[in-house]
């Protein structure tokens, strides 16, 4: 078992120093973030909190899954590996190509391919 965890169910108001101090009752924190959103700057209502062994880190799971925090039940659980993303970072393809050959390029806008006036 790993020693990260990951920590679903957080409320928008919860700060990283309140999840680091509710971990702190059960071990060793190392680190506790919670994810936001990068344009807004709001809280993603998850988060990330990685204990010192995996004894604390099962203790943590038994303990605290289910607790009460900021007025919101946490879900506490090992955090998994993130997906590898495609190398254009996983979103839709934009721009590029050549127009006289089907692309997307040369200021034609939508999905690419010759478009004909069918009326």
């Amino acid at each position: 078992m790993a020693t990260k965890l990951f920590v679903g169910g957080i409320s928008w108001d919860t700060r990283e120093d309140a999840l680091m101090e509710l971990f702190s009752s059960v071990g060793t924190v190392v680190s506790a973030v919670i994810l936001t959103d990068k344009f807004s700057g709001k809280s993603k209502g998850f988060g990330f909190v990685e204990m010192s062994t995996e004894e604390e880190a099962k203790k943590a799971i038994e303990q605290l899954n289910g607790a009460l925090l900021d007025g919101r039940n946490l879900t506490v659980s090992e955090a998994r590996p993130q997906a590898p993303r495609d190398e254009n970072g996983g979103g839709f393809r934009r721009g590029g190509g050549d127009s006289r050959r089907g692309g997307n390029g040369g200021g034609r806008g939508g999905f690419g391919g010759r478009r004909e006036n069918r009326y």
